[in-house]
C-alpha cells in the first residue's frame, strides 16, 4: 500500500491536511486508510496533554499505529499516517516495513512558524477529555495544547530532510500554500517501489523447517542413485521433479556419496540466509556432486 507519512509541529495543519488528501485519492478512484494519531490516543482512554507527557503512553500507542499501518499495507491502496511523527527512529521503522512491502512512500511535512502555531493552538476549544463515541466523535485535534506540552514537543520535533532515503521523496507545505496533489500522486504511483533489503525480507522457511526438508531432498536424491547402481545403471541419473541429472562415476559408493551429502548439509547451515529457497536445492546439490565426484 502506497504510504503517506504526515509529520509537524503541533498545531500546524496536519489533520487538515490528512483530510485533504483522503478526498483527493477517493475522488481518483482508490480505496483510502486515514490512520489519525488523535483518534488513537482517544481511543487508548488517553487525554491529550496526559498522553504526551507520558513516554510510555507515547510508545504504546505509537506501536498500535505502526502495526495498523503493517496490517494494511499493499500495493494498490494507500495508507495515510496523520500524526506529529517527530522521531526519525520511528519515520525509519514505516519506511522499512513500506519497502520490505515492495510499495512506494512520500512525506508530507506542514511546515510552520512555532509562534504561529502556538496562535493557532490557542484558538482551539474542546475540552481535554476522553470522549465517547465513533471515530469522528472522539479525536482530539481541537484540543488545545498545554504551553509545556506544546514546547516540549517542539524542543523533541526532529524535521524530516529530503536528503534522507526513509524521508524521500519529501513535501513542504506551509499553512497558506495550496498541496501537489499531482506530485504526490506521481510520487506514490508513478515511480518504482525500492526493492527490499536482506534484513527487511523473512526467509521463506525457518530454518529448523529449511534443514529438514533439506535433509529429506538430499537423502532422496542420493537414494535414487544408489538405487540406479543397484540394477545395473551406470549413467546420469535424473533428478525427481527436476531437469538436472546425477552424473558421478559408478566407483563412487555409498560411504563417499552420504560424505559429500553431509558436507553440502554443513555448507547449507552456514549460508542458510541465503539459500533458504527449497526449489533450487536439487540443482546445487548436484552440480555439488557432479562436481566433487568428477575431479
Amino acid at each position: 500500500m502506497p504510504m503517506i507519512v504526515i509529520s509537524g509541529l503541533p498545531a500546524s495543519g496536519k489533520t487538515t491536511r490528512a483530510k485533504a488528501l483522503l478526498k483527493y485519492f477517493t475522488g481518483r478512484g482508490k480505496k483510502v486508510h486515514l490512520i489519525s494519531e488523535n483518534v488513537s490516543i482517544a481511543n487508548a482512554g488517553f487525554p491529550k496533554n496526559e498522553y504526551f507527557a507520558d513516554s510510555q503512553k507515547e510508545k504504546q500507542v505509537r506501536s498500535d499505529i505502526k502495526s495498523e499501518a503493517l496490517r494494511l499495507l499493499n500495493k494498490e491502496d494507500v495508507v495515510i499516517v496523520d500524526g506529529g511523527n517527530y522521531i526519525k527512529g520511528y519515520r525509519y521503522e514505516l519506511f522499512c516495513a513500506t519497502k520490505a512491502a515492495r510499495s512506494t512512500q512520500c512525506t508530507l511535512f506542514c511546515g510552520i512558524q512555532e509562534a504561529r502555531a502556538w496562535q493557532l493552538n490557542q484558538e482551539r476549544s474542546d475540552a481535554d477529555v476522553v470522549l465517547t463515541g465513533s471515530e469522528e466523535q472522539v479525536g482530539t485535534s481541537n484540543v488545545p495544547y498545554t504551553r509545556e506540552i506544546f514546547d516540549a514537543l517542539c524542543m523533541r520535533y526532529e524535521e524530516p530532510h529530503g536528503n534522507c532515503r526513509w524521508d524521500s521523496p519529501l513535501f513542504v507545505v506551509f499553512p497558506d500554500d495550496s498541496l501537489d496533489f499531482e506530485a504526490i500522486y506521481g510520487a506514490l504511483y508513478e515511480s518504482k517501489p525500492l526493492p527490499p533489503n536482506q534484513s527487511t525480507q523473512n526467509p521463506p522457511l525457518s530454518a529448523t523447517n529449511y534443514l529438514f526438508e533439506l535433509d529429506k531432498l538430499t537423502q532422496q536424491i542420493v537414494g535414487d542413485v544408489l538405487a540406479a547402481r543397484k540394477i545395473g545403471n551406470t549413467g546420469p541419473v535424473p533428478v525427481k521433479d527436476s531437469q538436472v541429472k546425477v552424473e558421478v562415476p559408478a566407483a563412487i559408493n555409498a560411504i563417499q556419496l552420504n560424505r559429500l551429502r553431509r558436507q553440502f548439509l554443513n555448507y547449507s547451515k552456514l549460508h542458510h540466509a541465503t539459500t533458504s529457497t527449497l526449489d533450487k536445492v536439487p540443482q546445487l546439490f548436484v552440480q555439488f556432486l557432479n562436481s566433487n565426484c568428477n575431479e
